[in-house]
């Protein structure tokens, strides 16, 4: 069985024992938590598609840790001006583990 999800503006196609990274999540590490937006429940050949979420559905995760991901560089020139500019930024993330699909 397996379940499309959405948190953190993102969609996610997920099934019990999966290891992913998602826009981080207010929750300590080791907690269970709950992700309520599900668009789709799949099994088999047959597919539930919510319009636009599935009611009653609900995927329960594991968080295992937080994170930052990689550097991203920016970089910002205006040629003949003598403006240079650099930044970085790292995306913070939270490690969770789906334990169950319900719905």
């Amino acid at each position: 069985m397996y379940a499309v999800i959405r948190t953190g503006g993102k969609q996610y196609r997920v099934a019990a024992g999966d290891k992913l990274k998602v826009e981080k999540l207010a929750a300590d590490v080791g907690a269970e938590v709950t992700l309520e937006q599900v668009l789709a429940l799949g099994e088999g050949e047959s597919v539930k598609v919510g319009a636009p979420l599935v009611t009653g559905a609900a995927v329960k995760a594991t968080v295992l840790g937080h994170g930052l991901g990689e550097k991203v560089k920016i970089f910002k020139l205006r040629r003949r001006k003598h403006y240079m500019k650099t930044q970085g930024h790292r995306q913070p993330y939270t490690e969770i583990e789906i334990t169950g699909i319900s719905g």
